[in-house]
């Protein structure tokens, strides 16, 4: 008795919002090209501002640009790019510049010498470079510490012992460690190309105290650090042009990957990730196609009996 009532309702109420609807059908259509105007003025809109802030990302200019320092430019580095990867010579001439130039202030204190192997050198190569240094290690059978040849576990030497002598070397300015430093700045290494590369004559009414140097990529423009990179200053093994440039290039790469070893081996993996997911897609776009059409678009009909009456209630 509920379930008839309750059905009666619902088809009472379905037929007035059917003479609603088609009563009012020409204003809704109104309405509609109404809202789909504004939506795609909105969407427009959206579009717009997403890439002039974009635009405004890559080209930053405003009037604080000596206190935030000037936007690098955007430099070709292969490993940038999507698929990219890094040039691996490239990453051994700038070790070698690290080793020559940047050691003598800067530590690196997260690569040990066997991350070198099968990256830039030979297992026998970086096991020479590693005996070139002495590390303190012990105790000995007698409890002594001793100095012994450096291994491939070691980690490759900072220059200063602790944080007081680096202060007390550099007229307390500390110089960072260079591990991470592509990922710790804004900019990433396209900054630290245009900073080894952008010293220069501090344009006039710009004064800089004794003992930094002006450059305007750094923050404040005034910065510890004297220019290292000269056309010259490193001789490349391979024969590669010594051009300061390449040199700023080279140990850009080098210091990218010491922050991003794994950079090459997560784009294998992203690529075969990619190939794999969408074969499955594939796969899956097809069954559903294919092997479910027949249950997705079958029909069931009843079909009674034509000589089929409808059987008489008992009497009573």
């Amino acid at each position: 008795m509920f379930s008839r009532i309750a059905f009666n309702s619902l088809k009472q109420t379905t037929k007035g919002v059917s003479k609603r609807f088609a009563s009012t059908g020409q204003t809704n259509n109104v309405k509609a090209t109404g809202y789909n105007a504004l939506l795609g003025i909105s969407v427009a809109t959206a579009i717009g501002s997403g890439a002039g802030l974009y635009y405004l990302d890559k080209n930053a200019a405003h009037a604080n640009m000596e206190a935030d320092g000037l936007h690098p430019a955007d430099h070709p580095f292969p490993q940038k790019n999507f698929l990219g990867t890094f040039d691996h010579a490239s990453i051994r001439r700038g070790f070698q510049v690290f080793k020559e130039v940047c050691s003598a202030c800067h530590s690196l204190d997260l690569i040990y010498w066997r991350n070198l192997v099968g990256v830039a050198y030979t297992e026998e190569e970086v096991r020479d470079m590693a005996a070139e240094f002495e590390y303190k290690d012990g105790p000995n059978d007698t409890g002594d510490m001793f100095m012994r040849p450096g291994k491939l576990t070691d980690p490759i030497p900072a220059p200063y012992a602790n944080e007081e002598a680096a202060r007390a070397a550099n007229a307390g300015a500390l110089p960072p460690d260079l591990s991470l430093i592509t990922k710790a700045r804004h900019g990433g290494v396209d900054y630290i190309y245009s900073l080894l590369t952008g010293y220069c004559d501090p344009p006039a009414g710009v004064e800089v105290r004794e003992g930094l140097n002006y450059n305007p990529y750094f923050p404040g423009g005034a910065i510890a650090m004297a220019q290292n990179i000269f056309d010259g200053v490193v001789e490349f093994e391979d024969g590669t042009p010594n051009t300061a440039s390449q040199i700023a290039k080279d140990v850009v790469t080098f210091l990218n990957w010491a922050a991003e070893p794994e950079l090459d081996d997560r784009k294998k993996i992203g690529v075969k990730a990619l190939l794999i997911f969408s074969t499955l897609t594939a796969i899956a776009l097809w069954a559903k196609r294919n092997r479910w059409q027949t249950l997705k678009t079958r029909k069931i009909v009843f079909n009674p009996p034509k000589n089929w009456n409808k059987p008489t209630p008992p009497k009573n």
